[in-house]
């Protein structure tokens, strides 16, 4: 993290000397003399994410981390300093400029002593590493330290009891049949999933099996972990399978790598052996041993156990080899293991009532963990039976696991996916700590802030939008960040979060690197040194503790109230300010002064009753992201257009849903002008009513948009749109609306569509599908609102090769719909508002990988659709208002088309209460078939 830290300051002074040289005057050579003392540093903060760190090099790190801080304060100070010298009038009357250079000097004199000042500190870090003997930190620390024994908290999970076995019996038992069973072929299975879930537990019980240990020759378990020495391990393994057999050759040539992976083949070769790698990091790992472990076809099996999806599915090599995704245990298996740990000597292992709902709290803030709810309910098992004691450790357990002995174990095997982290993932995940506990952010928020921290280390000829994309990515391979919701889902924008145990370890993290504090009701205490705050359901109590401070972002969480007081302190003393996210926040306008924030890159105003924008934003000249969804917000001040650095403004007034109108969804109007924003990359949504051709024009300036949404389209400007649109070579998402459900979009114009465009929205009328839209073989998203199309519409995309989702929505004037092939990767369908749809029919082998199925309202359908049956992906349907035969022919008492669904794992019925507010039903509800025999 240090690391980090020192290489985003660097840059920043790289940048400052580059282009504030002419401005630097008296402390040009300091600040070049400070970056070089830091690059001859940082090469000795390479292993500085190492456990086992001793206290004197931790304690140097530190003072590195903090020292790097200082510097960032003192450029950002100067930058701010020099900009206010720039907006200064150019009418300052002669008479008053003599007394403005003095005043201007006093600021330019403190900032240079800061600079003298930070300077010394660096030499004294550097000659104080010298002087205790830890010139790099590979070296670990002084001799006097070394001799200090680092436990592996792992060790436990190749120990675990019968009793502490739950929720796994089926998976062991399909392993063990993989195991003896099956192909030849010598084949691997890798076991994948988050730290605690079981993954060397399971394969433990699968490769002591009886049945294993009888039908192989030979036997391997060998623990990888981060750090390994492959020769080491190809020693072991060859020690092992020696030793096993008693006629083996008694001299083992132990020199070189090649020399061993040699003899281990030609040993293994003629037997039928069983190899466990468990806890695989790497994927250098397998790409060296695999060598070791010949196609012998004699049924020989290999099991890898990993936290990283992409070593699992890199491990799989054949149509043989196969990977196992764990998944967390379902709530009744968590709860039968925390009862056997928690009460193993009493109560017959079953909960008192007067602590069931305590201890269902705590269980499920494990959230189906093993490890947690063995570790948690272990230690419980030690308490008094009391109500109080369950709820000190309920109420207290971020700092149980930090210090608890019976946890630490618990956080020490969570913080080893945090350890294997790069630096440059480090920043990212950390962010996650931030938010509360058990949320979910959508994935544009959190690049959009990963992108204003600095995080995003550029790539050649790569956006840094692209390369946060593949940092996220990287994190849910993993299994560090889970996805919240199905990909891609049309009214559900994919969000992201964490664990609730990981998020307990991030805060304990993030507050010791002072990378970011939390604030919740009743806490009057802030460290002034945390670089980002999070104030969560806070009172004006906490805001009147705050005071200046290193700050650089603040976020506002379950805000009942906003004092004033606080928010004309914000933009008094919060000047370094880069992040500002009110998302949520009970505020109904800005002040002028947000304009006095230089450095702000990135202002989420989303959610909030604010009207106007203050013209002042036009003098955020470093602002990146400017949020403004679901405000009142109709109009964008002429100011904003000298904002060049300005890469994403989102506004629209309503939920762009299923049951918003054209006329509920309101863009916002901006002027001409906006083409000035070359490095523009989401823009959604814009109003075109109020302009001629001339916005058109500009949007095609707009080279870099990889987002643009634009409403109020009338039919004769689609044309104009579409010689826009064919400019737009990054273009991954469309959103365009009419200006009304009865106004034509014309966009068959478009001959050389973006070849990027991944997700299509339209709403309003077309005559028939766009030709261009079958060319786009990465089209992931097609949604259709308001459509009203006369033209069959599934014999154009059932071969679009990528399509996931396909909505239509009031879109199909036909009453049939026949899914006669393709739709190979579909995975959800929207059939919705098809009034006179009567018949949906599906072939055997068409939507293949269907998950979701909607449907509804179609009043004119009276039997469920034929061939659903044949889907064996499918996993959810919701009927929505649906009519009475319809619902009753699929009753399961019989119901005439009860036998198409049965197989189905959730069948929701959904009727509107009120708004967008559905009373939903099972098959077989009696309260359902009352309501049937009633209004409906």
């Amino acid at each position: 993290m240090t690391e980090t830290v020192v290489t985003l300051v660097i840059n920043e002074l790289v940048q400052l000397i580059a282009h504030e040289s002419k401005l630097l005057r008296g402390v040009h050579r300091d600040v070049a003399d400070m970056r070089d003392e830091l690059e001859s540093i940082q090469c000795f903060l390479k292993d500085a994410n190492r456990e086992d760190l001793q206290d004197g090099v931790k304690t140097w790190v530190k003072q590195v981390r903090e020292v790097a801080y200082d510097i960032e304060d003192v450029i950002d100070e100067y930058v701010l300093h020099v900009a206010q010298h720039r907006h200064q009038q150019s009418f300052i009357a002669f008479l008053h400029k003599i007394g403005h250079l003095f005043k201007k000097l006093k600021p330019r004199h403190d900032i240079a002593t800061k600079i003298q000042a930070i300077k010394i500190s660096i030499r004294d870090i550097k000659e104080r590493s010298e002087r205790y003997g830890f010139s790099s930190l590979e070296q670990g620390s002084s001799s006097s330290e070394s001799s200090v024994t680092y436990h592996d908290p792992r060790v436990g999970a190749l120990f675990i009891g019968e009793d502490e076995v739950v929720g796994i019996e089926s998976t062991r038992d399909e392993l063990v049949s993989w195991l003896v069973g099956g192909v030849s072929k010598r084949s691997v299975i890798s076991i994948v999933g988050m730290g605690g879930i079981g993954k060397t537990t399971l394969a433990k019980k699968v490769y002591e099996n009886e049945l294993v240990k009888g039908h192989f020759d030979c036997h391997v378990w060998i623990t990888v972990s981060q750090s390994y020495n492959i020769q080491k391990i190809l020693s072991s393994m060859t020690k092992i399978v020696y030793c096993e057999d008693e006629t083996a050759p008694g001299q083992i040539d132990m020199t070189d790598e090649i020399t061993l992976i040699s003899q281990l083949r030609k040993y293994l070769q003629q037997k039928r052996y069983v190899v466990v790698f468990d806890d695989v990091w790497k994927l250098e790992f397998w790409e060296i041993v695999k060598h070791a472990l010949p196609y012998n076809d004699r049924g020989s099996r290999i099991i890898i156990t990993t936290r990283s999806d992409l070593i699992g599915v890199s491990c799989k090599e054949s149509f043989f080899d196969q990977v196992q995704k764990l998944q967390p245990l379902s709530q009744d298996n968590a709860w039968e293991l925390f009862c056997r740990k928690a009460f193993q000597s009493e109560f017959q292992r079953c909960c008192p009532k007067e602590l069931v709902k305590l201890s269902m709290d705590i269980v499920k803030k494990c959230e189906g963990l093993p490890l947690a709810i063995v570790a948690i309910g272990g230690l419980l098992s030690t308490k008094e039976k009391v109500s109080l004691e369950w709820k000190k450790l309920h109420d207290s357990l971020s700092s149980e696991l930090e210090c608890n002995p019976h946890l630490t174990s618990v956080t020490k095997i969570l913080f080893l996916s945090y350890h294997d982290l790069p630096c440059y993932l480090k920043f990212c995940y950390l962010y996650f700590g931030i938010f509360p506990e058990d949320y979910s952010i959508t994935s544009d928020r959190l690049l959009w802030l990963w992108e204003a921290g600095g995080f995003i280390k550029g790539k050649k000829g790569k956006p840094l939008l692209e390369v946060a994309e593949e940092y996220l990515t990287e994190l849910i391979q993993r299994n560090l960040v889970q996805v919240s919701f199905g990909e891609f889902d049309y009214d559900i924008i994919t969000k992201f979060r964490i664990h609730d145990l990981l998020h307990e370890t991030i805060i304990l993290k993030a507050g010791e690197l002072n990378f970011s504090q939390v604030l919740e009701a009743g806490d009057t205490t802030f460290q002034g040194k945390s670089r980002s705050l999070s104030i969560h359901d806070a009172r004006e109590n906490v805001f009147e503790a705050i005071e200046y401070s290193r700050v650089r972002s603040i976020f506002l969480f379950n805000m009942h109230e906003m004092p004033r007081s606080f928010m004309v302190k914000l933009f008094k003393k919060f000047k370094l300010l880069k992040v500002l996210d009110f998302e949520n926040a009970p505020i109904d306008y800005l002040a002028q002064e947000v304009g006095t924030l230089f450095h702000l890159k990135y202002l989420n105003l989303r959610r909030t009753k604010v009207k106007i924008l203050p013209n002042s934003v036009g003098m955020l000249q470093n602002l990146q992201t400017l949020n403004l969804m679901q405000t009142l917000v109709h109009e964008l001040p002429i100011e904003i257009f000298r904002l060049y650095k300005l890469r994403h403004v989102m506004a629209f007034s309503h939920d762009f849903g299923i049951k918003s109108s054209l006329h509920s969804v309101q863009g916002v109007k901006v002027h001409e002008g906006v083409g000035c924003l070359n490095e523009l990359q989401h823009l959604s949504m814009i109003e075109a009513n109020h302009h001629g051709v001339g916005l058109f024009e500009e949007l095609e300036k707009l080279s870099q948009l990889r987002m643009l949404g634009i409403l109020n389209m009338t039919t004769e400007r689609g044309r104009a749109l579409c010689t826009s649109i064919q400019k737009m070579v990054h273009l991954k998402f469309l959103v365009v609306g009419s200006i009304s459900e009865d106004e034509l979009i014309d966009l068959e114009s478009i001959s050389l569509p973006p070849p990027s465009l991944m997700h299509i929205y339209l709403r309003g009328r077309l005559k028939k599908l766009p030709n261009w839209i079958l060319e786009l073989q990465n089209l992931v998203t097609l949604v259709l609102f308001f459509s009203s199309l006369e033209e069959y519409p599934l014999s154009c995309v059932q071969a679009l090769p990528n399509l996931i989702t396909l909505s239509l929505n009031q879109a199909y004037d036909g009453e049939q719909l026949h899914f006669e092939g393709g739709f190979r990767k579909l995975k959800k369908l929207t059939l919705r508002e098809m009034k006179k749809l009567k018949m949906v029919e599906i072939d055997k082998g068409s939507l293949s990988s269907l998950e979701r199925l909607e449907i509804g309202p179609c009043p004119q359908m009276k039997e469920v659709p034929s061939g659903i049956q044949h889907l064996e992906s499918l996993k959810l349907i919701d009927f929505y208002e649906m009519q009475k035969e319809f619902v009753l022919r699929m009753q399961p008492d019989g119901g005439e088309d009860y036998w198409k669904v049965k197989k189905v794992t959730t069948i929701h019925l959904k009727y509107r209460i009120k708004g967008e507010q559905y009373q939903t039903y099972k098959l077989g509800d009696s309260d359902l078939l009352e309501r049937l025999q009633g209004s409906i």
